[in-house]
């Protein structure tokens, strides 16, 4: 056999995108009625104290409030407390830079360059916070509107009170009242995640669903470090994670990888009822001790720690600018030529185009097929019930209640899907301040639809993103740092528990972010070559050694039997 090494394929710089694959439906996710549930409720409070005043022209401000309670459903309480106020504070200050600039100029060219500025930071500093989903769109579709809704100076500080008295329900409704109801759930919900995926790497092992796992405990791990003082029920959850990751050792090769087992065990913790509590594997006391000693490590942050990890993120040679930059120059262009084909308020271009900017231009093409069919279809539904909406305000209340439901409902299936919601619910809420021309709604929106989508998509394939590329490059020194630490650890003798879980902690994280990285830069155009067979060796050999590791840690399971805590 010949030592010479075998080149790597060489990448295409234009790849084929796809036609049917991101029209096809997924199975819903598992929460989706958490976030649709609390939308409805943070909207109908507001909604209904207007309407009781008879003041339902208002509700365009109330209604910036009332979206921040789709943020933070996935995060512990005690996170998503922080989160939701961040979320808060975001929309207003978007919200104020609109209104205010609104209030000063009638200039179209100005609004619009005002919008897509807005629209690339929101961009920007969502992907660098990682909040999400839903992500921008909100805050966009939010500041984009206000833009061109008419507003005087003296207004602003009354209208961006009622954004602030709706974002505080929407913080009751998301934080406070399922925080009392149940403290552990997204605990929960993420162990039972880390269950299933596990689950389906031992039924069927294979690299792609070893990822899925891999990410999955992963996920897992951050929300459980995450919170606060340990309780017995966070503790059996803990377990429960280790028992996972024994079945990504184990590969489907011992009693304690049965994957019927594991999803029993994902449904139950799931369910209301008490958290499964496996028995004790051999060195699973040394793990937890491992785990709490980690938690000691991550409980006192340092000063400024997290405000410099989010500037390394918005920094020179971020692979976040090249997208922000995408978004900024699609959404001008789009509000533009939108403006110039005759629409009077053409900021729906503006957040077709900020919706299509994916981690690359694969994904955002999937997007801008999704976004206009989703688009399209919903015209339809509004041409449908507008005649209903308009016999009566507390009809106008339902059907935007009804579509905000539907919207988060359908989504998580596919964005197109969620999206034949979304248009008709954003198209009533203009019917609140008075009833406009339904042809002239209709075919504004329909115009701006596909001058969005196409001029979008065009920003995309002209705006390259090389960094790709260099993202994928150091992820992959990182992944072979943590690697050779993790083999140091283990052939160090009798290291201790919290040396191995530091490693292999560091280890997991590193593997994840390759394989976004990876991912990432697959669907990208106009780059140089990737290195695929590095990035698949580096994968291998990692999972080789975190399983070494969790074998040095005695974490594969016998078979247990059923306990509750």
């Amino acid at each position: 056999m010949s030592d010479t090494p075998t080149r790597p394929r060489r990448q295409p710089s234009v790849r084929r995108l796809p036609l049917a694959a991101p029209l096809r439906l997924a199975r819903p996710s598992d929460m989706w009625l958490k976030p649709a549930s609390s939308v409805v409720v943070a909207t109908a409070i507001p909604n209904l104290v207007l309407f009781s005043v008879d003041r339902l022209d208002l509700v365009m401000y109330t209604m910036a409030g009332s979206l921040c309670a789709l943020y933070g459903h996935s995060l512990p309480y005690a996170r998503r407390a922080r989160t939701v106020i961040g979320v808060v504070l975001g929309m207003l200050a978007g919200l104020a830079v609109s209104l205010v600039t609104a209030s000063l100029t009638d200039s179209t060219a100005v609004l619009i360059a005002v919008g897509a500025l807005l629209a690339a930071g929101q961009k920007l500093l969502c992907d660098a916070t990682r909040i999400g989903p839903p992500g921008p769109l909100i805050f966009t579709f939010v500041s984009s509107a206000a833009l061109f809704a008419p507003q005087q100076l003296s207004q602003v500080p009354g209208h961006l009170a009622l954004t602030l008295g709706a974002g505080a329900v929407s913080w009751l409704v998301t934080v406070a009242g399922p925080a009392l109801i149940r403290r552990e759930g997204p605990e929960r919900h993420a162990t039972a995640r880390a269950l299933n995926a596990a689950a389906a790497y031992a039924a069927e092992p294979g690299h792609r669903t070893r990822r899925a796992a891999v990410a999955a405990v992963h996920a897992a791990w951050q929300t459980l470090l995450a919170t606060g003082r340990p309780t017995p029920a966070r503790r059996a959850l803990e377990r429960l994670v280790v028992h996972a990751e024994a079945a990504l050792s184990a590969g489907g090769a011992t009693p304690g990888a049965d994957p019927a087992l594991l999803r029993d065990w994902a449904a139950r913790t799931r369910a209301r009822g008490p958290v499964p509590t496996p028995p004790a594997a051999p060195g699973t006391t040394a793990e937890l001790f491992g785990i709490e000693a980690e938690r000691a490590v991550l409980r006192p942050t340092a000063p400024g720690e997290a405000r410099r990890a989010l500037l390394r993120r918005l920094g020179p040679g971020s692979p976040l600018l090249p997208i922000a930059a995408r978004a900024l120059i699609g959404c001008a262009l789009a509000g533009y030529v939108s403006s110039a084909a005759g629409v009077g308020r053409p900021y729906w271009a503006i957040v077709t185009a900020a919706s299509l900017y994916q981690a690359n231009v694969t994904l955002s093409w999937n997007r801008t097929l999704q976004r206009t069919l989703g688009n399209l279809l919903g015209v339809l539904v509004f041409a449908a019930v507008l005649p209903v909406t308009r016999t009566g305000p507390l009809a106008l209340i339902g059907f935007c209640l009804f579509f905000s439901f539907a919207a988060e409902a359908l989504i998580t299936r596919n964005y197109w899907l969620g999206s034949v919601a979304v248009t008709p619910m954003a198209l009533l809420v203009l019917e609140y301040a008075g009833s406009h021309p339904a042809g002239e709604l209709i075919g504004d929106r329909v115009l701006d639809t596909v001058i969005g989508a196409a001029v979008g998509f065009l920003a995309a394939l002209l705006v390259t993103n090389r960094r790709a590329a260099g993202r994928v490059e150091t992820a992959l020194a990182a992944a072979e740092l943590a690697r050779a630490h993790a083999v140091q650890t283990l052939a160090a003798p009798g290291p201790g528990p919290a040396a191995l879980e530091a490693a292999r902690r560091r280890l997991t994280g590193s593997l994840v972010e390759l394989r976004e990285a990876d991912d990432t830069a697959a669907g990208e155009w106009w780059q140089r070559d990737l290195p695929q067979e590095e990035v698949l060796a580096a994968e291998q050999a990692g999972h080789r050694t975190l399983a070494a590791t969790a074998k040095r840690q005695g974490l594969i399971a016998p078979a247990p039997e059923n306990g509750a805590v």
